[in-house]
């Protein structure tokens, strides 16, 4: 029987005094809890700034990202989700916020399977060197979520790939990305996420529902999917319906 592995985690970090134990690997096999955390729960952690696990539908992607909010990312925590992740991260924002940024789509007409809305790319400018270390994208994610930052702030092209989020949040679209701006809506924080999907350590193949909460449990996350966030939305909220 493989060994029990006991890993200390902090809001994602690795250095931190809550403890996760879980068996070997992420491949869910040794995993008996498969239930899914309630969105109150999960909400209540991405306030206090720890990472999510969020699933999409099956019918979708079939995907797991981890998911945290902007203003939360430190190099720590950026070094982890790179660590643990394709390593592609993605900064989803509201269209207020791409707008303000003055961040345009990356082409004129999308060709996307499922229309993700790519933004140009980014760095910020002060801070950073070549912009691709953890402390580079976790510092640039910060100032794309900071209310105060200017658009000649950051240079074009970058490491950091925006995301323009839909309007109505996962009530319109059931992504990752509108998963992320939801969920800083519902936790109190300004609308921009970090997000990277998931993949299994021991091939690097994309990580599905077991692998997830495998990974989830083992680190200490809470892990959600986006259709029961759209039910708790609807719940409290009701049908999107855009008044512009």
């Amino acid at each position: 029987m493989p060994a029990m592995t006991t890993t200390t985690v902090t809001n994602g970090s690795t250095n931190g005094s809550s403890t996760a134990v879980a068996a070997n690997g992420t491949n869910g096999s040794h995993v008996k809890d498969l239930r899914f955390d309630s969105i109150e729960e999960s909400v209540e952690a991405f306030k206090r700034g720890e990472f999510l696990v969020v699933l999409d539908s099956t019918d979708r992607e079939n995907e797991g990202d981890l998911i945290i909010a902007a203003q939360d990312v430190t190099t720590e925590k950026m070094a982890f989700m790179v660590r643990h992740t394709s390593g592609y991260v993605c900064v989803p924002m509201t269209p207020s916020h791409t707008d303000r940024l003055d961040l345009p789509q990356m082409v004129p007409k999308n060709q996307d399977n499922l229309l993700t809305a790519y933004t140009i790319t980014t760095d910020f400018a002060t801070g950073t060197t070549t912009g691709i270390s953890a402390h580079d994208r976790a510092l640039t994610a910060r100032k794309l979520a900071d209310p105060t930052s200017k658009p000649l702030e950051f240079r074009r092209p970058g490491h950091m790939l925006p995301l323009r989020a839909k309007k109505g949040g996962v009530r319109v679209r059931r992504g990752h990305t509108e998963a992320a701006t939801e969920l800083c809506r519902l936790a109190g924080k300004e609308e921009v996420g970090v997000i990277c999907e998931i993949v299994r350590e021991e091939d690097g193949l994309m990580a599905r529902r077991d692998d997830c909460i495998a990974f989830a449990r083992r680190w200490g996350f809470k892990v959600c999917t986006i259709e029961d966030m759209v039910e708790y939305v609807e719940a409290k909220e009701g049908k999107w319906v855009d008044e512009a």
